[in-house]
């Protein structure tokens, strides 16, 4: 710990009671997309269009338009879309923080949207499964004087599960001079511009577990104080306060010098490749999804020096779907060229949703969520160029799944160097919310997919919860060649939480926890090794890269487990590792090493991490 940190208390995600699952949301009237336009190239993009050639045609049935919204909108009534002059806005905000700030497995969904224009005196308080961002093209187009709040006064002080929250696309003045972002994981704060400081550590400095930031400006200082890790990519920071165990920067103007572990800090100047998530805007009047254009060795923000870089879609070349579509809508709409806009909300799938054009795009809102019923995969994307699949969680249905997640049929092979996969803010649930299983939750099989912050999660707390309840032996599968994931968490999977047999992967940043919840060490033993690898290359493997890379166990069903290694890899000049680190949470189980025999042993019960600087 650097000597700038505070001793502050440390703490795994805390188990929790939490009410069964609700009733699903019952079908609402739908609106259908318009008429096809043609995108618009911005800032000199050269990547190749992102409409899907196929001509339109109509969309599934008839809609009705649903009410209007504060300030003007046709999303559904859980996107809440306001302009300066909306009267009401605080009441409004206040309204939903009350219904969503401990509602951690329920069934509301919300988008709190903001035209360009600037807003005095707001504090947009910010509960489970709330996004908030701004209509601009710019983050200084849509200017809040006051704050975005994410605190832990629902949990005592303890933010280690203030997940699935975000913030995007908006300049804030915090009215003391430093905004408060206490949150955990899926909750990413990206292409924000903070005018002052940025404290992401809840009021009192309890327990954090967080983090990720990307193409965002702080003018000010970043606070972690109590946060465990953080992940922060192309960005600008005026200063960083302190660190924990694991904090991790790639293309960070302002960054902390390289010092892993003391203090723990992993630099690297530049993120190798990179594209920015899409984000919906508005201009003359109408919806508009800009698609950023991919960058290489990129550092910095993407919107500092006038219009950015990529391609701009009409909301008509979207199907807006709305809660109560079924799997075989979202497929017509597909089927027949179209992108999908999933409003907040839940939806059941009988089946895959299929993805099988070059360049469409799923963007969520609000945490819209896909539940597989029968065991079906929620969503497979054929091996074609330039999808972009965003900002949804898919929440695994009680019936096993043998995958949630397939990016590219298995032995995919084209080359997508020009215009990768992304996969950015897509989260994996399985339990919790009530019974879940998944053999595997993500399997990656085209090559050069970019996965830019993910959080894959077997339940460790809620309903249907239990070492065999909801089963699920792996979390992600990297098949293809070429991937690159930045922001990987993943956690609490039976067997391994990543495999990699891909050629040429590299993970900048990754974040897990084994199984909390082993019955013994029978239960975790692999062969004549104790227990699985967090993270294992396979043996075939003969180039690989990591940087930052952290395993905790917890092990409090049974104490005395042993871990031999977090890390799993072949030992060849072409695998390495960067900054590796493995901590006993308490002394509740321990590990031997670190990446395979190396590496000094976790030491009883005290929660300092053993580290390895590089590897071989």
């Amino acid at each position: 710990m650097s000597d700038a940190s505070p001793a502050f208390p440390l703490s795994p995600h805390s188990r929790t009671s939490s009410p069964s699952r609700p009733p699903s949301i019952a079908r609402r009237t739908l609106l259908g997309a318009a008429a096809a336009a043609t995108p618009v190239v911005l800032g000199g993009a050269t990547e190749a269009s992102a409409a899907p050639s196929a001509a339109r045609s109509a969309v599934p049935s008839a809609r009705k338009k649903p009410r209007a919204l504060p300030g003007g909108g046709d999303l559904g009534p859980n996107v809440l879309v306001f302009d300066p002059s909306t009267p009401g806005i605080q009441a409004r905000l206040d309204e939903v923080f009350r219904q969503q700030e401990s509602a951690q497995f329920g069934t509301g969904r919300y988008a709190l949207l903001f035209k360009p224009g600037t807003y005095h005196g707001l504090n947009a308080q910010l509960g489970f499964y709330t996004s908030i961002a701004g209509l601009g093209l710019s983050p200084d187009d849509t200017t809040i004087n006051g704050d975005v709040t994410v605190d832990a006064g629902w949990f005592n002080g303890n933010a280690t599960q203030n997940f699935w929250r975000s913030a995007e696309n908006l300049a804030l003045v915090p009215v003391n001079g430093t905004n408060r972002w206490a949150v955990a994981q899926a909750a990413p704060f990206r292409r924000m511009h903070v005018r002052g400081g940025l404290n992401l550590s809840p009021t009192g400095y309890g327990w954090a577990s967080g983090g990720y930031i990307a193409d965002s400006r702080i003018d000010g200082q970043v606070g972690p104080y109590s946060q465990q890790q953080w992940y922060t990519r192309d960005s600008a920071i005026g200063s960083w306060l302190n660190g924990v165990w694991n904090m991790v920067f790639s293309g960070v103007e302002g960054a902390p010098a390289q010092s892993f572990p003391n203090p723990p800090y992993t630099t690297l100047d530049t993120t190798p490749v990179s594209r920015e998530k899409p984000f919906l805007y508005v201009e003359g009047g109408g919806f508009r999804v800009f698609l950023p254009a991919k960058l290489t060795n990129a550092r910095g923000v993407t919107w500092g020096n006038g219009t950015p870089r990529g391609t701009s879609l009409p909301l008509t070349r979207f199907y807006v779907a709305r809660p109560g579509d079924s799997a075989a809508t979202l497929n017509q709409a597909l089927a027949q060229g179209l992108h999908l806009l999933l409003t907040p909300g839940i939806y059941h799938l009988d089946r895959p949703m299929r993805i099988d054009r070059p360049n469409t795009v799923i963007l969520g809102l609000g945490y819209a969520t896909l539940i597989p019923d029968g065991g079906a995969t929620a969503v497979q994307v054929a091996d074609v160029d330039g999808v972009r699949l965003a900002g949804f969680l898919v929440d695994a249905g009680p019936v096993n799944s043998p995958t949630l997640l397939e990016i590219g049929p298995r032995g995919a092979s084209r080359d997508h160097s020009a215009n990768p996969i992304t996969v950015q803010d897509v989260f994996v649930r399985i339990g919790g919310a009530g019974p879940g299983k998944a053999t595997t939750s993500m399997v990656i099989n085209s090559r050069h997919t970019i996965v830019d912050h993910t959080w894959v999660w077997r339940a460790d707390h809620g309903e249907g919860v239990g070492w065999e309840t909801n089963r699920a032996d792996h979390g992600v599968v990297v098949n293809g060649d070429d991937v690159l994931a930045t922001g990987l968490f993943v956690e609490h999977f039976n067997k391994y939480d990543v495999q990699w047999f891909g050629q040429r992967g590299r993970t900048i940043f990754f974040q897990n926890e084994k199984a909390y919840d082993a019955p013994d060490q029978a239960a975790i033993q692999n062969g004549s090794i104790k227990g699985y690898a967090a993270y294992k290359v396979a043996d075939t493997v003969t180039s690989h890269e990591g940087w930052g890379l952290g395993s905790y166990c917890y092990y409090n069903v049974n104490p005395s487990i042993v871990q031999h290694h977090g890390f799993a890899a072949p030992v060849r000049p072409g695998v390495r590792f960067h900054n590796l680190l493995v901590v006993s949470l308490g002394g509740n189980g321990q590990y031997e090493c670190v990446i395979n025999d190396a590496g000094a042993p976790t030491s009883g019960t005290s929660t300092v991490p053993s580290t390895v600087v590089a590897y071989p």
